[in-house]
């Protein structure tokens, strides 16, 4: 059973009523910030998503005549260690994020999503890409990359993955004839359960919207937390809930699913492309 929670979602939450208070008083981030004693910048940086302590928010509750305890309460959520932190793993914002989620809409044009990897694979895919990386540090990004795929099989607390794989993810032979084999056999088996829905984009003459890269969207159960897209790149990670960007990432991720195969097509595809190896 899930237990775990994140205190970057209890961060963002804080920010984002934090500003509905100020905004509600009808104060600018140049009129609060200097009646709380921090710097514009700082203010900016809590109310989206930064953090900030009790005290932080007992004077900005009084500054904007508004008590609710709750926002103590998530101050000092924010505050708390992330589950993933005590394996020393330090990731671009992602697992916090992931681990209040309710969906992962993911599109890779790469290698596999995490939540579907094998041992085997996700190993050399870390050694890879993260060549000063200790074996410490490598086994215990596989442990909580193993303790994040727990979710889709949770009952309590399950995480849906809707993902969708260009051919080239299939094609590459990550690790190897045996790795690679391997791990599209699990990738199999993970597509039947019924919390993955797995979809493949063949190669085919014209470009396809994901083109551009690989994205995430994470979808969250509470009304008041916006879905948030993610992408990465070799200097660091974007994350941003601004719906014109949001409506654009769900709009091209809507357009992938319908140029893929169905689910079903999608597996024997997957059962092919494993025979060839």
């Amino acid at each position: 059973m899930w237990t775990r929670t994140s205190p970057v979602l209890s961060r963002r939450r804080l920010g984002a009523r934090l500003k509905r208070l100020r905004e509600r008083r009808r104060m600018s981030v140049e009129e609060a910030a200097p009646k709380l004693d921090v710097s514009r910048a700082t203010l900016h940086r809590i109310e989206t998503g930064g953090g900030a302590d009790v005290h932080f928010v007992r004077s900005a509750m009084d500054l904007y005549d508004s008590y609710e305890e709750e926002l103590l309460e998530l101050a000092r959520a924010g505050r708390r260690r992330g589950w993933w932190k005590i394996y020393d793993v330090h990731d671009q914002g992602y697992i916090g994020m992931e681990t209040e989620a309710v969906e992962v809409c993911e599109f890779q044009l790469s290698h596999l999503p995490g939540l579907l990897q094998t041992e085997s694979y996700m190993r050399t895919v870390f050694e890879a890409n993260n060549a000063r990386w200790t074996e410490a540090e490598v086994a215990n990004n596989i442990i909580v990359r193993k303790r994040r795929q727990d979710r889709l099989t949770d009952a309590q607390a399950p995480l849906r993955l809707t993902a969708v794989l260009d051919e080239a993810v299939l094609r590459r032979p990550i690790g190897g004839v045996e790795v690679m084999r391997e791990q599209l056999r699990y990738l199999l088996e993970r597509a039947e359960l019924p919390t993955v829905s797995l979809q493949v984009i063949p190669f085919g003459p014209l470009p396809h919207p994901g083109m551009d890269g690989t994205f995430i969207i994470l979808r969250f159960a509470e009304d008041e937390d916006p879905d948030l897209l993610y992408q990465e790149s070799v200097t660091g990670s974007v994350q941003t809930e601004k719906p014109r960007q949001l409506r654009a990432a769900r709009l091209a991720f809507d357009r992938l699913r319908s140029e893929a195969l169905p689910p079903p097509e999608s597996a024997t595809f997957i059962a092919e492309v494993a025979a060839q190896l």
